[in-house]
């Protein structure tokens, strides 16, 4: 078994202890970084990689709670953004170390900004340095980011629905029943993924989603590059209807996202029509006709907008089991680091010898 897949059969529990932790012992600096958050005029939402399609599940959430976030990946923010007064900065890195929030950290640090930290790490600089840093507890994934992400994901749509007023009890107790059916689904999603054409190493391959689930779309694409070693696109599904739909040709892979309650019919439509032109189509999603495309991996029943909380869980072990077939190591990096700590090129620096 690779150590990707062990990280992503243990999902389920590290994901219990999340929502455990945030209830508990985590709910101080929960509550106060909401408090920071309804208080402020200007809202960032920010973060680099996988903790950046953590980022793209929580905006959603306060975008459909009233209550919008300017959202620019740690890169780009850190360049081309300036910081007005009354402004709150919520950085969601897994370790808190990535050179790019170590400098954004620096532009903020005399600015007057608050910044929230949402974190793997307590001992990274990010979590060091935020007035408010919410570090959560998990066993660090062996190479690609999977609990890391799941983990960071689940905190940063907790903290938009403490913001936005929906975090309860009940919410708590609904999420925790989903990881359990999903627990148990699992078992079921690996037997498919066992017998299924969908596969195709070197295949073209876009992903395609809508609201919560753009984390989660955006993920797969690079589990697809990290995991797979292969090129793969993601967007939007209404985006892909003016004008990418050009690129469909016979063979083409495709997985689609499919909201609980928007959009359904017009998404079935693009996954029929896809299929029609020759594509393999993977849908995940809840209540989903099987016959309704190539690979259908039904999601257990999820509050209204949460399905983000799993979904990401059937592309992970797609991408461990295409990785197997096209014969790539998942459990290793050819080029990147564990963590980006410079900001110059791909390769390792090559140190001359000195000149005699």
């Amino acid at each position: 078994m690779t150590h990707f897949l062990r990280d992503i059969l243990r999902q389920p529990k590290e994901l219990r202890r999340t929502i455990d932790f945030l209830f508990a012992e985590g709910r101080p600096p929960l509550d106060a970084a909401a408090a920071a958050i309804r208080g402020a005029r200007h809202v960032y939402l920010t973060g680099i990689g996988s903790s950046w399609h953590a980022a793209l599940s929580a905006g959603t959430l306060f975008s459909l709670g009233a209550s919008p976030v300017y959202m620019q990946d740690a890169s780009e923010l850190l360049e081309f953004a300036a910081f007005p007064p009354n402004s709150v900065v919520i950085i969601i890195s897994r370790s808190g170390r990535s050179i790019e929030i170590v400098k954004l950290l620096a532009r903020l640090r005399h600015s007057g900004t608050t910044v929230v930290a949402v974190t793997n790490s307590g001992e990274g600089p990010l979590a060091r340095e935020a007035q408010i840093p919410i570090v959560v507890p998990v066993e660090l994934d062996h190479a690609i980011s999977v609990n890391t992400f799941s983990t960071l994901a689940a905190t940063a749509g907790i903290l938009a629905s403490a913001v936005i007023g929906s975090l309860d009890a009940t919410l708590a107790a609904s999420l925790s029943a989903a990881i359990a059916e999903t627990e148990t689904a699992m078992a079921d999603w690996q037997k498919q993924i066992a017998d299924t054409t969908w596969f195709a190493p070197g295949a073209v391959t876009y992903f395609l989603a809508r609201g919560c689930s753009m984390g989660s779309c955006h993920e797969a694409r690079l589990l697809w590059e990290e995991g797979v070693k292969s090129a793969a696109t993601a967007m939007g599904t209404g985006s892909f209807r003016h004008g990418p739909q050009e690129m469909v040709v016979p063979g083409a892979r495709f997985g689609i996202w499919i909201d609980d309650e928007r959009m359904r019919a017009q998404d079935f439509a693009v996954a029929r029509d896809l299929r029609k032109l020759g594509a393999c189509v993977m849908l995940i999603g809840q209540n989903l006709a099987q016959d309704a495309a190539d690979l259908a991996f039904q999601l257990p029943d999820m509050p209204h907008n949460w399905q983000f909380l799993v979904d990401i869980i059937p592309a992970q072990l797609a991408a461990e089991k295409l990785a197997r077939l096209s014969g790539v190591d998942s459990d290793s990096f050819r080029y990147c680091s564990f963590i980006v700590e410079d900001e110059f090129g791909l390769l390792p620096a090559e140190r001359e010898s000195p000149k005699q």
